[in-house]
């Protein structure tokens, strides 16, 4: 059976007690901070006008891939992409975003919602450069709650155990690009293409 209505949701999962009712905040903490210069990867989720949402990831070495301004509002770095732009293209029709920020090694995270913009310069962009390459833009966020997530997720998944990894059990990305993106390259071309060390020479 659908589950329509809040009463239905909440008869199944039941309320939220303690801690999870307790530990959202409006700004940043010590430890938020630190959390956020160590953190190399985020997920961004956003959604249009019409709630039609998108989920990006984010990644950059800890300590570039995002700037605190204050405490009740962040940066999140921009590089050089396939220039789709998705959540962007959201934000500008709905500034309401929420971030997850993962620690390799860490099962909890740290999640940020709020309402954000775009920048295309601002003074801090220079803390923010890799390899001397300032952002392109930034995305701002007005902190509306921060708070920790627990391990749960990660600890059912075993998302950091290599022993459960098995990155060959789908196709590799040249495979993906030659079937499914209808790239005019050759499976060959495509596998050069997506090599590490060649891939990584354009992140910047």
């Amino acid at each position: 059976m659908e589950i329509t209505t809040v009463d239905q949701l909440e008869a199944i999962v039941g309320l939220p007690t303690g801690l999870a009712v307790t530990k959202e905040r409006d700004a940043l903490t010590d430890i938020d901070r630190a959390w956020l210069a160590a953190t190399p990867f985020c997920v961004l989720a956003t959604s249009d006008a019409e709630g039609r949402c998108d989920a990006s990831p984010k990644g950059d070495p800890p300590g570039q891939l995002v700037h605190v301004v204050d405490e009740h509002t962040i940066a999140i770095a921009e590089r050089p992409g396939n220039r789709r732009v998705d959540g962007y293209r959201n934000v500008l029709a709905n500034p309401h975003v929420g971030l997850t920020f993962l620690i390799p090694g860490r099962g909890d995270t740290l999640r940020i919602n709020g309402r954000a913009r775009l920048v295309d310069d601002a003074a801090y962009f220079d803390a923010m450069a890799v390899r001397g390459k300032r952002p392109i833009l930034t995305l701002e966020v007005e902190i509306e709650t921060v708070f920790f997530h627990c391990a749960k997720a990660f600890l059912r998944s075993g998302l950091w155990d290599p022993e459960s990894w098995e990155p060959g059990s789908v196709p590799r990305r040249a495979v993906i690009a030659h079937e499914l993106e209808h790239s005019p390259r050759t499976l060959e071309d495509l596998d050069d293409y997506y090599r590490p060390e060649a891939y990584g020479k354009n992140l910047y």
